[in-house]
């Protein structure tokens, strides 16, 4: 707890509701950013239930402490990439342990992100709305390249300039079953996609969708 104290402290005193937790603790050594995609280190099986334990009290221990929600975000390169590693994860967690919904690292791990939201619904803690040139994606995985390449590829864009369909989890939006922030993201090379136009276009784009 008391690596997270400055941080969680800030988040209580802005009036935050939640707090992001991606497993960086476990990623490829080095640069895991860097390194290609097949070098991914996946949690070994029977390490999974007392990781879920320790997320469990880590939660815990979040909410009593700061008032925090703990949001664990699935992403690429980390052990909670596909849908079968975070269903195991999460059918282990305890309830204290909310989940944030990326929509583009679910279709770049390979499944449709509809899947977390019938699951895993009541505890989306916090979304992340971003979308995936799928050629592109799929360009980055048959040639094995890094996460950061692919980021430069142009893998993610902003919602609705790819091939997301963000239809359901505008759905679970507005009929209420989530209150909380829809967070924008697209990772890209700000020469090739200067930030300012890119994100209105996403502002206009997310306001029109979730209407």
């Amino acid at each position: 707890m008391a690596a997270v104290a400055p941080h969680a402290s800030l988040l209580r005193d802005m009036g935050s509701s939640v707090m992001v937790y991606g497993e960086v603790a476990m990623m490829t050594p080095g640069a895991p950013l860097d390194a290609p995609m097949s070098k991914r280190l996946v949690m070994p099986t029977d390490e999974i239930a007392a990781y879920a334990v320790r997320l469990t009290e880590f939660a815990k221990r979040l909410q009593d402490a700061y008032g925090l929600r703990l949001a664990y975000h699935h992403h690429l390169m980390m052990v909670t990439e596909t849908l079968d590693e975070i269903s195991t994860l999460f059918d282990r967690a305890g309830g204290d342990v909310g989940l944030l919904l990326d929509t583009g690292h679910a279709v770049g791990g390979g499944f449709d992100y509809k899947h977390l939201i019938d699951r895993f619904g009541d505890r989306i803690a916090h979304i992340h709305l971003k979308d995936v040139r799928g050629k592109v994606m799929e360009m980055v995985r048959a040639g094995d390249l890094s996460f950061n390449e692919g980021v430069r590829q142009g893998m993610f864009t902003v919602p609705g300039d790819g091939d997301v369909d963000f239809a359901p989890v505008a759905d679970f939006v507005r009929n209420g079953c989530y209150r909380g922030w829809l967070v924008v993201e697209a990772e890209q090379d700000p020469e090739l996609a200067p930030p300012k136009p890119a994100v209105t276009d996403a502002f206009d784009r997310v306001r029109r969708l979730f209407a």
